[in-house]
Order: structure tokens, then sequence, then C-alpha cells
């Protein structure tokens, strides 16, 4: 078989008494069932060993792991590529700090820079392949305008924000026509019936009372999610699971760590509304027509004529 090796996650057990059993990515337990195979021989091809010989029985089990994909070659994980390593980081240094660590960790070159109201050609500067901005709060009105035109000039472009005890992941952006900031803006308002509330949230001024701490776990959680957005565009890992990153807003439970996932498509542009067009103005009917502009009176028509219609015989 070309391929004999486990996939990531799944895993394969012996069970006193029941024979072998394999649990999946998803954690759910199935059970083998072959033709008097040798357990121990199937046990060591799974694990890559080429030196097991291989009968038919093998090879129909090897089959149904492979067509159940479950079965791999052994690939080495993918590297950051140099042409994405670039990644401009704003916002909050609790967020950005172990933000940059782990993008370090994983490959790329993160940079921190300062985050006032840039403007596009601001945040472009330097060329960088991503452009990520953290907030350990709302996100003012207007604030990332800027931001959401980078995937046209194909820069990735990806945000978080906190709202009390309540974070957000949005998606990442990364071509003409993903999801942008302000399309997740218009989603959540028209998603609630307490639209109002929600935009003068936004807008502020808001009265707090203890200040919300965004906890080292908490950063640490958002920055993992963010850092694992990134690789997986930078490197091209497929979305295995749940939704498609570029339309997903993850919701993060500050106060539990809980994270739940939105589907979140973008907002379709909107036609213009028309113009009103002027209407000429009604031109005023005189009051008495002159003489002669009366309009003459048709005299009778004369009848014509009676055609005789000539008869039978001519």
């Amino acid at each position: 078989m070309s391929r004999n090796r486990l996939v990531p996650g799944v895993e394969v057990v012996a069970v006193p008494g029941r024979g072998l059993a394999v649990r999946t990515a998803e954690g759910e337990f199935l059970s083998v069932r072959t033709r008097h195979a040798d357990e121990n021989a199937l046990l060591s091809l799974l694990s890559g060993d080429h030196a097991v010989p291989v009968d038919g029985e093998l090879r129909r089990v090897l089959r149904g792991f492979e067509e159940c994909g479950y079965l791999t070659d052994a690939v080495p994980a993918p590297h950051w590529p140099a042409a994405r390593r670039d990644v401009r980081l704003l916002g909050d240094p609790a967020l950005t700090g172990p933000l940059a660590a782990h993008l370090t960790a994983l490959g790329a070159e993160p940079r921190t820079t300062p985050a006032a109201s840039p403007t596009t050609e601001d945040l472009l500067e330097g060329d960088p392949a991503a452009v990520v901005w953290c907030l350990d709060g709302p996100v003012p009105d207007g604030l990332w305008d800027a931001a959401d035109r980078l995937p046209e000039h194909g820069v990735a472009w990806l945000r978080c924000h906190r709202e009390g005890r309540q974070a957000y992941v949005e998606p990442l952006a990364a071509a003409p026509g993903d999801v942008t900031s302000a399309h997740v803006r218009a989603r959540r308002l028209a998603a609630t019936p307490a639209h109002r509330e929600l935009a003068a949230y936004w807008n502020g001024p808001r009265t707090s009372g203890e200040p919300v701490r965004l906890t080292v776990p908490a950063a640490a959680l958002l920055a993992a999610l963010l850092a694992d957005d990134l690789a997986r565009w930078a490197t091209g890992a497929p979305d295995t699971t749940g939704l498609p990153a570029r339309r997903r807003l993850r919701r993060v439970d500050l106060r539990t760590l809980t994270v739940t996932e939105h589907a979140v498509l973008p907002v379709p542009a909107v036609a213009p509304m028309p113009t009103a067009v002027s209407m000429p103005a009604a031109v005023p009917a005189p009051t008495v027509a002159p003489a002669s502009a009366a309009v003459p009176t048709p005299t009778a028509v004369p009848t014509p004529a009676a055609i005789s219609t000539p008869g039978k015989n001519g």
C-alpha cells in the first residue's frame, strides 16, 4: 500500500476479548472486523513498518483503512513560506505579545508597529504579507475602515476585539470579496433585535464599573486562534472540520474560555438610490383663448356615392 501510516488523531487500540478498535479524530470508537488477520502484523503495518509481509487479508483490511481516510503518507509538516513571513501586528500589547511569540515559533517574522488611525497606505508600508489588529476593547466606529481595503491590495487582514466578557475573532480576509470588519458589524446588527443598543455601545460613551482584566490564559487562547488562522492561510492547510476560516466568526467567552463558531457571509453591495428627476414646471393655460387660436369645427364629411354592384349575369 502506498499509504501505511495512521493520520494524526487516529489511533488503534487492542481491546481485551474484543479485538482491535479504531479511535477516530472525532473521539469515536469503531470495531475492526477481520477474517483471522494477524493483529500484531496489522499494528506494525499501521505504525509504518515496511518489513512486515502483507498477505491478502491484511491487504484487504489496509484497503478499508485507506478508504475511510485513516491512512496517509508520511508527509512533513508544511513550512511557513518566505513570501508570507512578514506579518504586521497592531493593537494592545496584552494580545500582540503572545501572538508574536506564537508566530515566531511557527516560522513567521512578526513586527509590531503603532496603531493610531493609519490610512491604507500607512498599513501597506513595508509591503507586509498580512496585517493583524488586536483590541482589548470595542472597535470605535470607522477605525478599521482603511484596513478593510487591504485584501484589495493582496494583503491578508485579520483582527480580534473584546466587548466586556466576550471576545470576537473575525474571519481572515485574503482576497477581494472576503468578509471585512464592516460586513461583520452589519451582520451582527441585522441578527439582533437590540441593534440600536449595540450600535450605541460601539460608538460610546459607555459607563463601566470595575474594569475587565484580560487574563493571561484568555490572551493566550485568542493569540493561538489568530496564529492558527494565519498559519493555515500561509501554508495552505485545508479546513478539515467546522466552518471555513474565511467565513467564520468566533465568539470567545472569557469567563469559561468557551469558543463558539458562527457563519458569516460578505454583505453584497447595495445599488444607490436613484436620484429624483425634476419635472418641468406646468405651463399655465391662458384664461381666454384668442380668436385666432379657436379650433375650427369640422364640417360634415360628404357621404360617398353608392357603388352599384353588378348583377349575377353581369
